[in-house]
């Protein structure tokens, strides 16, 4: 019970650089009394007391203006940051390490008693002020919602999800694409990571272009191959772009 207590309170020292000692994070944190709390209304619920634990989860939503169902699971070191107004509701399961802050709720779309109404959380995620994760869904591992975004559909894994309605990013997809943008001389951060039109279109021009290149110049490397058995061995114009090149000047010109 006090090593769970204190990596409660280490994991708070660790991501709040406001918190300056253990006993403050123990008497001044609501984050830290709501998850406490939840944990005597969670286990009143398992052994039947249902009655009990709602009204110690009522206890808490007015003692720390965090409202946690008693049969929602909570994880260990979960993190409510300020937390003001965060609503979990009952078929929500939080992984270890989660960081939730103000405003999030982890709602349900379904009316259906008895079905999984709300969403599931891995381990390490990040939910951003604002936020709304609607649904009986997986927000994967070390996954990141950003603030005031509503999210209804899963979250892979290490992604993170923007907007409303949400979309998701995948860290892997936009890093492959900085990296071919800038070997043209272009800087894919250039595009904004939002749901303007234009930014879009420019991604996509990105990636075509990109792949359009690399497929160009395979295609006349394969063209100089079969020409070097022939009698007359190169004939690949001399104009023929052997090389990937992107005239990044272009961009950069719609860009200005």
């Amino acid at each position: 019970m006090f090593s769970r207590l204190r990596s409660d309170v280490q994991c708070i020292l660790d991501r709040d650089p406001a918190a300056r000692s253990r006993w403050e994070v123990l008497t001044c944190y609501p984050g830290l009394h709501a998850v406490l709390l939840h944990r005597l209304a969670h286990g009143c619920w398992n052994i039947g007391f249902k009655w009990l634990g709602r009204f110690i989860s009522h206890i808490s939503r007015w003692f720390t203006g965090i409202e946690i169902h008693p049969a929602a699971k909570i994880g260990d070191r979960v993190f409510f940051d300020h937390a003001m107004g965060v609503v979990v509701g009952e078929t929500a399961e939080i992984g270890d390490g989660c960081t939730i802050y103000q405003g999030v709720t982890l709602g349900g779309t379904s009316l259906y008693k008895g079905e999984k109404r709300h969403p599931s959380l891995g381990k390490d995620v990040v939910i951003g002020a604002g936020a709304k994760v609607l649904g009986g869904f997986t927000v994967g591992d070390g996954a990141k919602v950003g603030s005031n975004a509503v999210v209804t559909k899963p979250v892979p894994a290490g992604a993170t999800a923007v907007g409303n309605p949400a979309r998701i990013i995948q860290a892997e997809t936009d890093a492959k694409r900085e990296e071919a943008a800038s070997k043209m001389g272009f800087s894919a951060y250039g595009v904004t990571q939002n749901d303007d039109p234009v930014s879009q279109a420019m991604r996509g021009l990105i990636d075509n272009a990109t792949s359009q290149e690399h497929q160009i110049a395979l295609l006349w490397k394969a063209i100089e191959q079969l020409s070097a058995g022939q009698a007359k061995p190169d004939c690949v114009p001399t104009d023929a772009a052997r090389q990937e090149h992107f005239e990044a000047a272009r961009i950069n010109q719609l860009l200005d």
